[in-house]
């Protein structure tokens, strides 16, 4: 059935989804003319809220840059390579294959979501040169391990309340992650998700005549070129492992001494640090880690043009209060029992307009909270609730899959398909879960 209900939902996406640039210029339309029709906002009002918040997301796109680019440097470094290709071989077969990525995309991304973006990636683009498999499929179903991320270790709504004096702190106090991400409602949501959605994957997994395969040798990188004759002093630091290791290695001590002496935590830093330390290592030349630069810097154009007009977007959504007004109407006629679906539902509308965890929470906070006090909801499962709401619709949003995509060379069209079919089964798992679990 699953196969059947997936072949219309990739046709019906492949006709209609746009490339995420028009898709994030469509959303930028569509909330201006909200803000003016709904909240009564003035065109220029709305036009300066637009560029006064279009560069907000600077930061975070570099961080989301070095996201794709680290993480493809590590993984095209030799000793990971071969790592990848000897898990890659445990996969038996379209459907092993399909299993073995979707179960190590969500592991990851439970770890932390920038890694599970670019791990997902990568070992896809490892399993496809070893497996004959939808490409299609097997990118989307690295991509939808993703989902998982705000309901683990590195989820910034619980990790928000978590912290001494967040923004919410003397309305709710500090909320420990024992509350939240090792709460029994939370792990029962996960461990129904790491049954479903592997499953969900295996199910829609196209017949032969159906499927759309890779050459696997378009896979393949360059092999790296001999070492030639070293003629200049400077062709001697280019290819030296002294020099990259003098760096790297610190690197590599610094982060030991990050999370075992000082007890520190992952987050985009870190992981960029991480990735990028051991590649200097691994790479073992300053010469070789450029080549891997090089290719890797392609991919970004995506994230450096699309990224400011989702800035722009949140500040119109915030600022218009258009995020509040949408928030509140879906909560209105919520009770006790409904609150927290009501919740999830209105975060993943949200999320389509402001793709951004912390900036949803701050956002939806102010709303949620009084509701849920008035009605005696558990607040930690209320905030769980706008957590797994901005989680849910990034199977709808390609905000998030540009990195991934980035890696694996193909278009949102070509996967989000796949996850539209996805976007329904998780999020009736993630609200029966909400409600009763």
């Amino acid at each position: 059935m699953l196969k059947a209900l997936s072949r219309p939902a990739v046709k019906l996406v492949e006709r209609y989804l746009p490339d995420p640039y028009i898709f994030v210029l469509l959303l930028t339309i569509i909330a201006a003319a909200a803000a003016i029709a709904v909240e009564r906002q003035t065109p220029l009002a709305v036009m300066r809220m637009w560029g006064d918040g279009f560069w907000n997301l600077l930061t975070f796109s570099m961080q989301m840059l070095l996201v794709l680019v680290t993480g493809f440097m590590l993984a095209s470094s030799p000793p990971v390579k071969k790592l990848l290709q000897r898990l890659a071989a445990l996969a038996k077969g379209p459907g092993g294959a399909i299993l073995l990525v979707t179960y190590v995309s969500l592991a990851a991304s439970w770890i932390n979501w920038g890694f599970g973006l670019v791990v997902g990636a990568l070992f896809a683009k490892e399993l496809a040169r070893l497996v004959r498999v939808d490409y299609r499929l097997l990118v989307a179903s690295a991509y939808s391990g993703f989902v998982v991320w705000h309901g683990g270790l590195a989820g910034s709504v619980p990790l928000t309340i978590a912290t001494e004096g967040h923004f919410t702190a003397d309305q709710i106090g500090v909320i420990g992650t024992g509350s939240t991400i090792f709460a029994f409602f939370n792990l029962a949501i996960l461990a129904c998700l790491f049954i479903t959605i592997p499953l969900v994957n295996r199910l829609m997994l196209p017949d032969d005549k159906e499927s759309v395969y890779v050459d696997p040798k378009l896979l393949e990188e360059d092999a790296p070129e001999a070492q030639a004759r070293i003629r200049r002093p400077a062709e001697r630091l280019e290819n030296s492992v002294t020099l990259a290791w003098l760096v790297g290695i610190p690197g590599v001590l610094f982060l030991a001494d990050h999370f075992l002496l000082r007890g520190g935590g992952l987050n985009l830093n870190v992981v960029n640090f991480t990735f990028l330390s051991l590649a200097i290592v691994l790479h073992r030349t300053p010469r070789s880690l450029l080549t891997s630069l090089n290719e890797a810097i392609k991919g970004g154009a995506g994230i450096v043009i699309q990224f400011p007009f989702y800035a722009g977007i949140m500040a119109i959504m915030v600022q218009s209060g258009l995020a509040a007004t949408l928030s509140e109407g879906l909560i209105s006629f919520a009770t006790e029992t409904s609150l927290p679906f009501w919740t999830f539902l209105s975060a993943g509308l949200v999320n389509l307009f402001v793709p951004s965890g912390g900036g949803q929470w701050a956002v939806q906070a102010p709303v949620i909270l009084p509701a849920a006090e008035a009605l005696g909801v558990d607040i930690p499962r209320a905030a769980m609730a706008v957590a797994w709401g901005d989680a849910w619709t990034n199977l709808l949003q390609p905000f998030w899959a540009l990195p991934m995509l980035a890696i694996a060379g193909l278009k949102a069209k070509d996967i989000m398909g796949f996850c539209l079919i996805q976007l329904f089964i998780v999020g009736a798992v993630i609200a029966i879960g909400l409600t009763w679990f």
